[in-house]
């Protein structure tokens, strides 16, 4: 029984992983195209994680910084709400949204972008974090769950919306992780061309 159900997750996973190869390869074409011309212009990628995805943000601001598959300079991206002394001294904002909106306020600049990560995208606290960032002058990616219509209806035309198709936070949460290495990806082909074979 044990082995059936974890079975299931595996299915479950791999159909929506399926499913959502056709509905998200052109946003995610579209907002990789948005992080090289803004970061080839001089500009930053902030990136923001709500509830599990913070880790998420985390990842995807250390492999632009870093790397993902392949060497390359760093690209200038931060992920915000995790540097726990500017947190603290920021507290008295209110909530973490709050916190977040008032950081893309104080470090945003025309031409950087925000990429905003959260599994449901309803969650109230976003539009104030989109909205400080189309105060800049930013473009917004927001990668959310199918919910997300709330989210969608603040962005602008130029802002990119990554909607999984469902409604599971678990199964959201990991084509999250896939979008995410895709971006990477087609990033680093953007900048660098096409891998050697090894």
């Amino acid at each position: 029984m044990l082995e059936q159900r974890i079975q299931q997750h595996f299915f479950e996973s791999a159909d929506l992983q399926y499913q959502a190869a056709d509905l998200l390869a052109r946003p995610i074409a579209e907002a990789a195209q948005a992080v090289v011309a803004g970061i080839t212009a001089g500009g930053r990628v902030y990136v923001a994680g709500f509830g599990p995805a913070a880790g998420l943000a985390q990842l995807m601001a250390s492999q632009l910084l870093g790397r993902f598959e392949r060497d390359r300079p760093g690209l200038a991206a931060l992920a915000l709400g995790t540097d726990g002394a500017a947190l603290a001294a920021l507290a008295s904002a209110g909530d973490l949204d709050a916190v977040l909106a008032r950081q893309v306020q104080t470090l945003g600049q025309p031409g950087d972008l925000l990429l905003l990560i959260d599994p449901d995208g309803d969650r109230l606290g976003l539009h104030a974090v989109a909205q400080a960032a189309q105060g800049k002058e930013m473009t917004v990616i927001a990668l959310t769950g199918r919910q997300g219509s709330m989210l969608r209806e603040a962005l602008g035309e130029t802002d990119v919306v990554i909607s999984v198709p469902h409604d599971r936070r678990a199964r959201v949460l990991e084509t999250q992780l896939l979008v995410l290495h895709c971006l990477c990806d087609t990033i680093d082909l953007q900048l660098l061309g096409e891998m050697e074979p090894t």
